[in-house]
């Protein structure tokens, strides 16, 4: 997409750090159970990986929250796992429970027999068929959003094998097997880098890194083993805007601040004056109501919605501080959604 063509765009003005009349709305996790439509196509596949990894019905998700909910971006429904997966680490998806590895990367053979780079990620081919087809279909009504679990956050599930309450045998790796740890971030980076690149030639106008287990690590280690790799991701796809997300790392913003992305990401414990402070005025900030304000009663989620727009003023593009949550109740979404789009800067 040409500069001329995204600054057509409220999402991608906004990204850019260009003026636009109110703040763009998107979320996290939009394109799931929140929509009954979401649920009968899912009812369709009963193996998450399936859906997936079917193009078409990746996109059709893709496309449902900006039909029913009219969000100013589409984010293509996909998965973080995918990245272990292309690279030879095989994980399942347990219904209610999240991801499992049956097998975790714990010796430095491990981690010479994945594959990385290009070769692991030309085998993410469902993806981007899937951006190519949403592309198609959105015919320029919204920009759509690529994205990829950022390398620190890929490592932990690749050697817990799934969710943690402390990340202790990830953490401890870092400690314990650093050269080795530098060694699987880079096998990361070099593949997300390849697939990030594949997703903007498949159509992505923005890319955004989830980091979601940043705010396990404490600040020396972030620094040392998480912030240089998000650098080198973003530093080689100049071509579109990027967005890190580093769920928790309140205590990185100076660090993240140096990263050669356009927007960062706060959760909603961060508050939008500190974070500010401390990234300076260049970057974009997006954010961050609470989830678990949408389900309040609409006057409050308005209310509360009306206080993030002012507290955040302008360089804002509205998200919550996480993804909505499955049993989020639409109507509360849909308050949400409305109060950003009736908005206006000059109202302030």
């Amino acid at each position: 997409m040409s500069i001329e063509t995204q600054t057509q765009h409220l999402f991608l003005r906004a990204a850019l750090n260009l003026p636009v009349e109110r703040p763009p709305v998107w979320i996290m996790r939009q394109a799931g159970r929140i929509l009954p439509q979401y649920r009968a196509l899912r009812a369709h596949f009963p193996d998450f990986k399936a859906f997936v990894k079917t193009p078409e019905a990746a996109s059709e998700a893709t496309l449902q929250p900006v039909d029913e909910l009219g969000v100013d971006a589409a984010i293509i429904f996909s998965d973080i796992l995918v990245i272990p997966e292309a690279m030879g680490l095989d994980y399942e998806m347990v219904e209610s429970k999240g991801p499992r590895f049956p097998k975790v990367i714990e010796h430095a053979a491990d981690i010479a027999a994945l594959d990385a780079g290009q070769i692991a990620a030309d085998r993410l081919e469902y993806v981007y068929e899937a951006l190519r087809v949403t592309k198609k279909a959105l015919d320029g009504r919204v920009p759509l959003i690529g994205f990829a679990g950022a390398p620190w956050t890929i490592l932990a599930y690749m050697l817990e094998g799934g969710g943690s309450k402390t990340f202790s045998k990830a953490r401890r790796f870092l400690y314990t097997e650093p050269v080795l740890a530098h060694i699987l971030l880079q096998k990361i980076t070099d593949t997300t880098i390849a697939y990030l690149k594949g997703q903007v030639a498949a159509g992505a106008d923005l890319l955004q890194l989830f980091d979601s287990w940043a705010g396990e690590l404490p600040p020396a280690q972030y620094r040392m083993f998480a912030v240089p790799y998000l650098a080198q991701i973003c530093a080689a796809i100049p071509e579109v805007p990027k967005t890190v997300f580093a769920k928790g790392a309140w205590f990185a913003l100076e660090d993240l601040a140096e990263v050669p992305c356009q927007i960062i990401g706060l959760d909603w414990n961060t508050t939008p004056a500190f974070a500010r402070a401390r990234v300076g005025s260049d970057k974009v900030l997006q954010g961050n109501l609470d989830p678990c304000a949408l389900y309040a009663d609409n006057s409050t989620i308005e209310l509360a919605t009306l206080e993030m727009l002012r507290t955040f003023g302008r360089q804002h593009i509205v998200n919550l501080g996480h993804g909505v949550y499955p049993d989020t109740p639409l109507e509360g979404v849909r308050t949400f959604v409305n109060t950003v789009k009736a908005f206006r800067y000059d109202s302030i």
